[in-house]
């Protein structure tokens, strides 16, 4: 049952991360559009420029638990890599438990103000022209502190199957 839980969330994040990152080529697009039109045609557009901000921070925010997932993440490697398969097992449930699970309910705590607020008003830009939905913008930095809480979830008890199977040798 747990086993198919992981394995529930884990698809959902494949999902979501490659879902996201077809938004890379719209963001060169978009950006390549924004150029086209400020440098051959004179022409500026808000909407265009703040479209690439948030094709950006779309990326970013729903691609992190991805990286997660795919073991992509930047981490200096000098000793990590040395590491047997137990010892990055516990390094990595040490990690999740004590420093990605509490931050993701730092940012989750620190930021819940700053998004209710902005649903409260149904923010949009403060730029004549701009785009309309800043708080549904706003609402991914939630929705990056639960898919990041989910895989470190997954990668928990992965790593504590990992252990445990060390252990039935």
């Amino acid at each position: 049952m747990l086993n198919k839980i992981l394995i529930r969330i884990e698809n959902f994040i494949d999902w979501s991360g490659r879902t996201v990152s077809w938004l890379s080529l719209a963001l060169v697009l978009v950006t390549f559009v924004v150029v086209i039109l400020r440098y051959v045609f004179n022409y500026g557009s808000i909407a265009l420029q703040e479209t690439t901000t948030y094709l950006h921070a779309t990326i970013f925010l729903v691609g992190m638990a991805y990286t997660m997932q795919q073991n992509a993440h930047v981490r200096v490697d000098i000793f990590y890599s040395r590491f047997s398969k137990q010892t990055k097992a516990w390094v990595d449930i040490f990690g999740a438990l004590f420093l990605l699970l509490p931050f993701m309910f730092f940012v989750s705590w620190i930021s819940w103000r700053y998004i209710s607020d902005s649903w409260s008003v149904f923010e949009g830009s403060r730029e004549a022209g701009g785009l309309p939905a800043v708080f549904l913008l706003k609402s991914l930095i939630l929705m990056m502190t639960v898919l990041l809480s989910l895989q470190a979830g997954t990668q928990i008890a992965r790593n504590i199957k990992t252990i445990v199977a060390r252990g039935d040798h």
